[in-house]
């Protein structure tokens, strides 16, 4: 599969999961259902990493790569932390656009930490995609 396959299953995945979240958190604590649904996710990975063999990896794991895996668990954490508040407060169809906001902010983060270059088509869809999201809130 390619990047762009694998982005679009992401894309599907992720619209159910906002859906399936929502139903989730009905009656349940923020905190709880958020560390269920890791659970689910640490057993899932861990399974992909067993099967895949790629367990071995572990003992070429550089501390950079570790320390920048830490960093990025702690932001996944804090955003599935406000996600699933945001859920339980607000309807999916309007939580989840501003969710996605997030790409707005990827953008800036790699052109800014990694250096990638922005061009016109991108900053336009970026933008309307950024208008889109703002109008569901309206």
């Amino acid at each position: 599969m390619t990047w762009q396959s694998y982005a679009l299953l992401a894309a599907i995945a992720g619209g159910a999961t906002a859906v399936l979240a929502k139903i989730g958190v009905a009656g349940v604590p923020t905190n709880l259902a958020m560390a269920l649904r890791t659970l689910v996710v640490l057993v899932f990975a861990w399974g992909l990493v067993v099967v895949s063999g790629e367990q071995h990896g572990l003992r070429t794991l550089s501390m950079r790569s570790l320390w920048f895996l830490v960093l990025s668990g702690c932001a996944t954490g804090l955003s599935w932390f406000a996600y699933f508040r945001a859920l339980q407060l607000g309807p999916a169809s309007r939580v989840a656009p501003l969710d996605k906001l997030s790409l707005a902010f990827t953008l800036l983060f790699a052109i800014v930490f990694l250096g990638e270059t922005m061009t016109w088509r991108l900053v336009v869809g970026v933008a309307l995609m950024i208008a889109g999201a703002l109008l569901t809130i309206t």
